[in-house]
């Protein structure tokens, strides 16, 4: 944070999708998790420029079952509201997005505590995606999601419909009224309806999650419309400027006490050759106002996000930075940990076999959506670094186990030590291209007889590196520079953001185990005073 200022993005790397809350102090901002485990990440702070990670709500498989789910599919954009009693969190499983079908459930869990229990869900409808929970002032309920259209020659954002839910039967009820097929703009979806001064406001995603993305509004005096649409639609957007936060949209209102407001929204920090965005889509804030007219308007008085904004007449909330270093003393994983599609337990995993290790037993291949061993947790900045210490001792090129630079089943790379015929016990580096399989340091660079090895992955902004050492203070560089860049929504294709992480494999199926002393993940620039400006990647070198 700059002095009066909060710096954008508050929750930097992949972290979309944000729905803000207020409960008396405290901000919640629930954001979407799609195929990793647990499912949705709950931040909290109380002054809306400070934010730690407190929770994920969805950690039993009778909640998620995230197994075979697509890549990019999972979670999709969650909706946590408070209800005066109880907290309500709404969230899509897609199960299924390819061609013109998507197949995408909406669900309901609620917990008297932010940090749970959280319920067992409660299944809603299919009919599309992005699904919001309004607690009107006469105590209904009302249901809003976007409806996927997938017949030929149509829009397949067809529109936000409304259905009342009704707490006593558990389920929804009446008809469903379609409220809005959308401004000019288009790609209508991310729907929350809010009450002010007699008037219904939707507030409503558009133009794409892309570089088109846009914040739109609408207003009626009645929940079932007509909707009115705001004469200066978008509200928000970071189309066709050069802005540092791009693909802004997505976003939700909150309001304080005094009166101030701010909305947290989506975005994005491309570098400007590739326009990739390898943190992928990120949350910030911005502070808003209503206009005498009853409009919402951002305080700067343009539409363009802001790198820097107005802090709020709030006390100090103080936050302990999060340890560069994991040493696995405890007998769960840090909540900045998730896993891929399939719950940490001991049928794969260990942080008691052998204590201060982490113990993963070898599973599927690194392109598998089932059984894949898989620790990992995001990359926070354009210039970080990850590294771990690692004992292995495999005798067959079915076996792996290392470090990986992720960003899904198709596209990473990894670092693991493996074994060859004619090199033995050896380091090897692979990468999956878009489900193109190549070995970008060859078939393998021979180990001393040692039984540790450290490995490390280090970003210089479009540029990865990896390296090995034998001390963790030597090292030797596996490869030629890798291009960073392709772990990106934009090259793959998907809504994520690049992970770095432990696996382990054995496609032997004799599931040897593989053990890390320590992980250490760490931003090498320092974005808490001012974010880093990925718009030239020559910057990030520097």
């Amino acid at each position: 944070m700059t002095e009066g200022f909060i710096s954008n993005p508050i929750l930097p790397g992949f972290n979309p999708d944000p729905s803000i809350i207020r409960v008396e102090d405290d901000f919640f901002i629930a954001t979407s998790t799609f195929e990793w485990f647990p499912g949705v990440r709950i931040h909290h702070s109380r002054d809306l420029i400070h934010w730690r990670l407190i929770e994920h709500p969805l950690t039993r498989l009778s909640q998620l079952d995230l197994s075979g789910n697509p890549d990019s599919g999972g979670i999709w954009a969650p909706c946590l509201s408070h209800d005066g009693s109880n907290y309500h969190l709404i969230y899509t499983d897609v199960k299924t997005r390819q061609d013109a079908f998507i197949d995408s459930h909406n669900y309901l869990v609620t917990a008297a505590d932010i940090n749970g229990p959280w319920s067992d869900p409660l299944y809603l409808n299919s009919s599309g995606f992005d699904p919001s929970l309004f607690h009107d002032d006469d105590g209904r309920k009302w249901l809003v999601n976007m409806v996927w259209d997938f017949r030929s020659g149509r829009n397949p954002f067809a529109g936000i419909v409304l259905q009342e839910f009704s707490p006593e039967q558990q389920c929804l009820v009446g008809p469903r009224v379609m409220i809005f097929t959308g401004s000019k703009l288009g790609v209508t979806e991310g729907p929350h309806l809010y009450k002010r001064n007699g008037y219904y406001y939707l507030m409503t995603a558009e133009g794409g999650t892309g570089d088109g993305h846009a914040v739109t509004m609408a207003r009626s005096k009645s929940i079932k419309g007509p909707y009115e649409v705001d004469p200066e639609n978008p509200i928000l957007t970071s189309r066709d400027t050069g802005a540092l936060l791009q693909k802004a949209g997505h976003a939700s209102l909150v309001e304080l006490d005094g009166g101030e407001c701010y909305i947290a929204h989506l975005c994005s920090r491309p570098f400007n050759d590739s326009r990739r965005c390898i943190l992928g889509r990120e949350t910030a804030i911005q502070k808003c106002h209503w206009t005498e007219d009853g409009w919402l308007r951002l305080a700067s008085g343009e539409r363009t996000p802001a790198n820097r904004v107005a802090v709020p007449d709030l006390p100090p909330f103080a936050v302990e930075p999060e340890p560069e270093r994991e040493d696995f003393d405890q007998e769960s994983l840090p909540l900045c940990f998730q896993t891929l599609r399939t719950p940490f337990d001991s049928s794969w995993a260990s942080l008691t076999e052998r204590p201060g290790w982490l113990r993963l037993y070898g599973r599927e291949s690194t392109v598998s959506r089932h059984r894949q061993s898989l620790v990992a947790r995001r990359i926070e900045s354009v210039c970080c670094e990850a590294s771990t210490c690692i004992d292995y001792c495999p005798d067959s090129f079915q076996q792996m186990a290392g470090l990986t630079a992720f960003y899904d089943v198709s596209t990473h790379y990894y670092l693991c030590v493996t074994w060859h015929e004619k090199h033995g016990r050896c380091i090897k580096l692979m990468a999956m291209d878009k489900g193109v399989y190549s070995e970008p340091a060859g078939e393998g660079i021979p180990l001393e007889d040692r039984e540790r090895v450290y490995l490390r992955a280090t970003f210089h902004g479009a540029i990865l590196r990896f390296s090995y050492s034998y001390d963790s203070e030597s090292w030797i560089d596996v490869a030629p520079d890798l291009d960073a860049t392709i772990l990106s929504d934009e090259y793959c294709g998907g809504f994520t953001g690049t992970f770095v992480g432990l696996c382990a494999q054995d496609l032997s199926g004799r599931r040897l185990i593989a053990d890390f002393d320590w992980f250490l993940y760490r931003n090498t620039v320092d974005e808490s005073r001012e974010p880093v400006d990925t718009s030239d990647a020559d910057t990030q070198r520097r």
